[in-house]
């Protein structure tokens, strides 16, 4: 079976069958009656008979999602309040006012403008604070991300009101905004890698494309980034799925295939009512033959490990980074008649070689699953290989026959701990403050006007190293009441001003700099252009 047409993961799109059990069914009045479920009975005896009068949908909802949370930590009930933005997450689009905010000292801060969207088209500009939605404040303690997206998105078509503060104008602003479609994107970027003083000049272009998630368009977009890099003259590619949580798999079963011969095992999932699928290569991919590494790390799952995987156990690419996260369960998204749906698991997914790659878990034990990262830190597997112990003890050979493990993620075939070398408590208490980051969106603001003189990277990059950034962050940083020890300053001078620049960078040009300037010195990259070039 071909690989085209095929969708799998959060909508897999299998009719499960339906069984009619004849003691649901009676006789009443002479006509078939279905007789409810103890819980069905209950609800509708809270709702006509209890003394008091309740808010049922209120109660149906906590209900559903403590039955849900008594399975495995993947499936997920969904109220309707909360469809249209989860499903948004992965969808081509959504519909909104078209900006990226952060928020700082309880306001929303305008990082960037879309282009083409429709705050974009009345005014709004990078920098901005939003201070009232529709003549109401908008400030506060109480603002957090899911309450300003709810805000801001809604249908298109419909307007809001925004009261803006902008540096430089003594009165509030007001614009009218209509809402758009807003495109929701997967690939964060697509670049030639920057040669460095140690690499050399004249070696054969390496194209880099990193993938935030794997949404509808995720496909599309891919293909056009590969392209693209293929005519600006790469002859070998570096595939970035870390921090990539997955999503819908047969974006993933796609991209797989432009890499695969045909007849080439892609993934294969089965279940308990779910029959036994394969996805297979058809041989019509377009980057067969090209050197591909593909960048993966403890936060890269699902259908990041799909591809990984594949990958893998095809002995098609080299795998680089930190063991993902491991997820092989694969969900179906069911409605309900009410507007909400439950994302329920009914199949696990297995990488060609057979291996089951999912990480154990208890049956509604959420908890312990989720501090499964943070035991996998502490036993130092972010740092060293030796540290990491697969569930799983079977062995599982790829194509070529080399030993590949399962039951606990995707192990890298060349490992890169994290380097600490650089690392300083005053570096580690003004990162884990978001301190960096608040410093370079304040610098960027008070500098705008200079700053916004800069086209490329490489020109601001020359730009921010001839002012002395790091010490007016070290003065912020005191004033936020981080004490500056001066050993430690300069200990971590490279990594702290390596940041910030990043951080400035993307505030000024966005992820079309960031990813080039980051990735340059990112050790995992670096790692992985070794490898290309070997």
């Amino acid at each position: 079976m071909t690989v085209i047409g095929v969708t799998l993961g959060i909508v897999i799109g299998v009719a499960l069958s339906q069984k009619v059990n004849a003691q649901h069914l009676f006789i009443q009045n002479g006509q078939l009656q279905w007789e409810l479920s103890k819980v069905d009975r209950l609800l509708e005896l809270m709702q006509t008979a209890y003394v008091d009068e309740l808010n049922i949908d209120s109660i149906t909802d906590e209900a559903m999602t403590d039955l849900v949370q008594k399975l495995d930590p993947h499936s997920a009930y969904i109220p309707k309040e909360d469809l249209e933005m989860v499903n948004s997450e992965l969808s081509g689009s959504f519909s909104g006012i078209g900006v990226q905010f952060t928020i700082q000292q309880d306001t929303v801060r305008i990082v960037a403008v879309i282009a083409g969207g429709p705050c974009e088209g009345v005014g709004v500009l990078a920098g901005d604070k939003l201070v009232s939605v529709d003549d109401s404040a908008f400030v506060g303690k109480k603002l957090n991300n899911e309450k300003v997206m709810k805000t801001l998105r809604g249908e298109k078509g419909t307007q809001v009101k925004l009261g803006i503060l902008r540096a430089g104008v003594k009165e509030p602003l007001s614009f009218t905004v209509t809402r758009g479609d807003i495109p929701v994107t997967s690939v964060d970027a697509k670049f030639i890698i920057e040669p460095t003083e140690t690499r050399n000049q004249k070696s054969e272009k390496i194209g880099f494309v990193r993938v935030n998630k794997f949404g509808e368009t995720t496909y599309k977009e891919f293909i056009k980034a590969m392209a693209d890099l293929h005519a600006q003259g790469a002859t070998s590619y570096i595939v970035d799925l870390r921090e990539n949580s997955g999503g819908y798999m047969d974006q993933a079963i796609k991209m797989a295939n432009e890499f695969l011969k045909g007849g080439e095992l892609i993934v294969y999932s089965e279940g308990r009512a779910y029959p036994r699928y394969e996805a297979k290569a058809n041989g019509g991919g377009r980057f067969k033959n090209v050197p591909l590494v593909v960048l993966i790390d403890n936060f890269s799952a699902s259908a990041s490990e799909i591809f990984a995987g594949a990958m893998q156990d095809n002995d098609r690419a080299t795998i680089v980074g930190r063991r993902s996260f491991g997820k092989g369960l694969v969900q179906q998204q069911m409605p309900f008649a009410d507007g909400s749906a439950v994302r329920l698991t009914v199949a696990r997914y297995y990488t060609p070689s057979g291996r089951c790659i999912q990480k154990p878990y208890t049956l509604g034990d959420q908890d312990d699953y989720e501090k499964d990262l943070v035991e996998r830190f502490e036993h130092g597997e972010f740092y060293s290989a030796d540290s990491i112990h697969f569930t799983d003890t079977t062995v599982y050979r790829t194509k070529n026959g080399r030993i590949v493990h399962g039951g606990g993620g995707i192990m890298p075939d060349v490992f890169v701990g994290r380097d600490t070398t650089l690392n300083t408590p005053w570096y580690n208490q003004c990162v884990n403050l978001a301190y960096t980051y608040q410093f370079a969106y304040k610098y960027t603001d008070e500098h705008r006007k200079e700053l916004s003189k800069y086209k490329e990277w490489q020109a601001l990059e020359k730009y921010l190293q001839s002012q002395d950034i790091l010490r007016e962050f070290v003065r912020f940083a005191e004033e936020k009441g981080v004490e500056p020890k001066e050993a430690e300053i300069q200990k971590s001078r490279p990594l702290m001003t390596r940041l910030l620049h990043a951080y400035i960078i993307r505030d000024v040009i966005g992820d079309e700099g960031f990813f080039p300037f980051f990735e340059r010195d990112d050790e995992i990259t670096k790692k992985a252009v070794e490898v290309l070039a070997k």
